[in-house]
């Protein structure tokens, strides 16, 4: 975790700030819309939410985290058109992004905030539907995720590569622009990567710009932010503000090389792409 204690710290808070100020506004006019949704403004918000909450969890900021994800699970279930946005969904996000930008002013003590009425009636919002547009449904015993390898050296590839490929059906590309066309070519035949590990680093397009081109795609071809790929940024850039952009970026974790291949698959379990060890 990086500690709060510093300028990289202020600067995602300060992101933070300034889209928490905007949502209200957008979610006004959301309500306004009902049934007819407007979908380059719900796209907006989701993509606020989410960017707070990828960052929290770099910070540690755990009741952010879990607000903002529960908040992003509602609005995808209103773009999914599983619920509609009626007014009284509204005053309940609009509580919770009110809390949240809250939290965010006082970043020191929001582990400590009492939000679990906030929690319930976010996902009182979500009862009347099964399986919510966030979340994947359970994959069976015999599912292996689709994983995308985006590297440029040679030794670093062969490494990475063997290692997912024992988890996986693994391709590789060897730079930004490959990874692009790659991932566009797997959603034109029905098979969206679960996974991309993505080096920072790389010629003719860097990693945090094909990871742009990624989210992109998928805004414009209807996949929710949830239910996008998950993206680990991969670099020996020790410097944390690049770690930090690529955040602002919605990827949804980083390692730096040499990677450790035991947080790499403490990752994909989080993910759900692999099962605990003695998993049944």
């Amino acid at each position: 975790m990086i500690s709060l204690d510093n300028e990289v710290a202020e600067e995602y808070l300060g992101r933070c700030r300034e889209q928490m100020a905007a949502i209200d506004t957008d979610l006004l006019a959301l309500e306004k819309g009902g049934a007819e949704i407007d979908e380059e403004l719900l796209n907006r918000v989701c993509r606020s939410v989410d960017s707070v909450k990828r960052g929290a969890g770099v910070f540690d900021l755990v009741k952010i985290e879990e607000l903002a994800g529960r908040t992003e699970d509602a609005l995808e279930s209103i773009r999914g058109r599983a619920i509609v946005a009626t007014p009284e969904r509204i005053s309940i996000l609009l509580a919770a992004t009110d809390r949240l930008e809250e939290l965010v002013q006082h970043p020191l003590s929001s582990n400590d905030a009492d939000i679990v009425a906030l929690l319930a009636a976010l996902s009182g919002m979500r009862a009347d539907h099964q399986t919510s547009a966030g979340e994947r449904s359970p994959h069976p015993r015999s599912w292996r995720p689709r994983i995308l390898l985006v590297e440029d050296d040679f030794a670093s590839r062969l490494l990475m590569q063997t290692f997912l490929s024992s988890h996986g059906e693994c391709h590789v590309a060897v730079n930004g622009r490959e990874a692009v066309d790659a991932y566009g070519s797997a959603c034109e035949r029905g098979g969206r990567y679960d996974l991309i590990c993505m080096d920072i680093m790389m010629p003719e397009m860097d990693g945090r710009e094909a990871v742009r081109a990624i989210r992109a795609f998928e805004e414009t071809h209807g996949v929710s932010s949830n239910q996008g790929a998950k993206i680990i940024m991969t670099t020996a850039v020790s410097d944390v503000k690049e770690v930090m952009q690529c955040f602002g970026e919605l990827c949804d974790a980083y390692l730096t090389k040499p990677i450790d291949l035991k947080q790499l698959v403490t990752l994909m379990m989080a993910y759900g792409l692999v099962e605990p060890p003695g998993s049944i």
